[in-house]
C-alpha cells in the first residue's frame, strides 16, 4: 500500500518575538499561511518494521536529522506500530529557506502514518507528536493559515486571507536560524509588527490592509548577515510588489501581489538576479492534501 501526501510551503505575514524563554526558545507571536508551493512525501508500507528514506535532493539526510524520519520514528514509538514505511520526499520547496520544508514533510508525513498504520488519530494528537520535532510542525499538522503562539506549537486558526499571488526569490546563501535568534537583541527593535492589525486584515480579507501590516522582527539580523537578501526585498519593491516581507529567519523574501500583469515583471526581474524564483498562490484555509 502507498499513499501520497502535500507538504505545501509556509510564510510568514507577521513574527514577533516577545521574550526570550526559561527554555532557552524565544516567545513568539506569528501569523503564517501556506503557499501551494509543495513538496510530495510518498509513503510505502513495509512488510517489516523498519523505516528507510530517500529524497530527490541528494544532499538531504535521510536519517533521524530528518524531520519526516524523526516524525515516523516517534510515531512509531508512541503508538508501538508493529509495520515500517519507506518515505520517498520529492523536494520542489528549497532547503533551509524560512519556508518550513523540513518541518512540512514532518507534518505530511504523520498525516500519511496517520492513515497508513490506521491509528485515527485527531489532527490535534498529531500536532502533539509534531511539537516534539519542530515548532513549525504543529502548524504545518494543520495547514491553512494560524495565529502561533509559545515557540510557535499554541495555534489559533484564522480564516483565509484575501487571494492574490506570492512571487518567493531565494538567494543562494544558506542562513542558520539558530545563528539569527543568537545575534537577534530584542531591545533593539524599533517596531514590532502589528498583530492586531494584520488579524483584522484577514478577518476582513483586506488585501491593501495586509500588505501593510507585513513585519518580521527577525529581517533586521538577516539583512545585515546576508546583503543578498536587501538587494533581493529592494528589487521587489522597485518592481511594483504590493508588499514584501522575509519569511522566518530567511533568507528567503516573497513578494504579494494581486494582478497577474506585476507578476511576471516581478519573476522576470528576479531571475535576472536570483536562479530560485517561486511563483505560488496562497492556499489560504486547510485543505486535505493526501493525494491517494
Amino acid at each position: 500500500m502507498r499513499i501520497s501526501v502535500k507538504a505545501p510551503a509556509k510564510i510568514n505575514l507577521t513574527l514577533d518575538v516577545l521574550a526570550k524563554r526559561p527554555d532557552g526558545y524565544h516567545e513568539v507571536e506569528m501569523v503564517m499561511t501556506t503557499v501551494d508551493l509543495a513538496d510530495r512525501v510518498d509513503l510505502t508500507l513495509r512488510g517489516d518494521d523498519q523505516i528507510t528514506l530517500d529524497c530527490s535532493a541528494s544532499f538531504v539526510p535521510d536519517d533521524i536529522r530528518n524531520h519526516a524520519y524523526k516524525a515516523a520514528v516517534l510515531l512509531k514509538e508512541r503508538y508501538q506500530v508493529p509495520y515500517g514505511v519507506h518515505l520517498y520526499i520529492d523536494k520542489q520547496i528549497p532547503v533551509a529557506a524560512g519556508l518550513a520544508g523540513g518541518s512540512s514533510d514532518a507534518a505530511a508525513t504523520l498525516r500519511g502514518l496517520n492513515q497508513l498504520w490506521g491509528l485515527d488519530l485527531t489532527l490535534d494528537q498529531l500536532a502533539e507528536v509534531g511539537a516534539e520535532i519542530g515548532s513549525d510542525v504543529p502548524f504545518c499538522v494543520y495547514g491553512g493559515t494560524a495565529l502561533a503562539k509559545g515557540r510557535g506549537e499554541k495555534i489559533v486558526h484564522l480564516g483565509a486571507p484575501a487571494p492574490c499571488w506570492v512571487i518567493l526569490a531565494k538567494p543562494p546563501v544558506g542562513v542558520s536560524t539558530a545563528d539569527v535568534y543568537g545575534q537577534f537583541r530584542l531591545e533593539h527593535v524599533k517596531q514590532h509588527p502589528d498583530t492586531r492589525r494584520m488579524l483584522r486584515s484577514i478577518e476582513e480579507q483586506d488585501f491593501s490592509l495586509m500588505c501593510q501590516s507585513l513585519g518580521n522582527v527577525l529581517e533586521t539580523v538577516t539583512l545585515n548577515l546576508q546583503p543578498q537578501v536587501r538587494q533581493i526585498k529592494e528589487l521587489m519593491i522597485a518592481s511594483g510588489a504590493d508588499g514584501v516581507l522575509m519569511s522566518g529567519s530567511g533568507p528567503t523574501v516573497f513578494a504579494l501581489v494581486q494582478k497577474e500583469a506585476k507578476v511576471h515583471r516581478i519573476y522576470n526581474a528576479l531571475r535576472g538576479f536570483v536562479k530560485d524564483v517561486y511563483v505560488a498562490r496562497m492556499l489560504g484555509s486547510q485543505e486535505r492534501e493526501i493525494l491517494a
